[in-house]
Parts: structure tokens; C-alpha cells; sequence
């Protein structure tokens, strides 16, 4: 279905949406979009902060836990 939508399809629905909402509050939204649009680019990076600093701070305390007698056979 939106398939079939060439250029001038989108324009005029942006024209329809222009003279239903207005300048002000499409702009608003857009604005509102962009907000959350970095907002979760910033979780995302936030998150995968966390989970590097877990894995160093594992990598730190990981100890040899191999018996002393299998040591040798590696």
C-alpha cells in the first residue's frame, strides 16, 4: 500500500498536515521528537558504559580457581 506513495504523495500529506496542525505545533512536535531521539541515543550509550565498566571490574577480580595438581597439565 505505501508502496505506491512517489513524491508528490508526500508532499501533500505534508501540506494536510501543515494546514491541520499548524507551523507552531508541527514544529513543536518535531522538537519533542528530536528530544527523545537523544535521549535514548544517550541511554544507549550510558548503558553500554555500565556494562564495559562491569566487565573490567570482573576481569579484575577474576582469580585462578584450577586445582594446583591440573595446573601443570595444560
Amino acid at each position: 500500500m505505501l508502496n505506491n506513495i512517489g513524491p508528490a504523495g508526500l508532499i501533500l500529506i505534508a501540506i494536510v498536515v501543515l494546514v491541520l496542525f499548524g507551523r507552531g505545533k508541527v514544529a513543536s512536535l518535531m522538537g519533542e521528537v528530536g528530544k527523545g531521539i537523544t535521549s535514548f541515543k544517550k541511554g544507549l550509550k550510558d548503558e553500554t558504559n555500565e556494562i564495559e565498566k562491569a566487565d573490567d571490574e570482573a576481569v579484575k577480580t577474576a582469580r585462578d580457581v584450577t586445582p594446583e595438581a591440573d595446573k601443570d597439565k595444560a
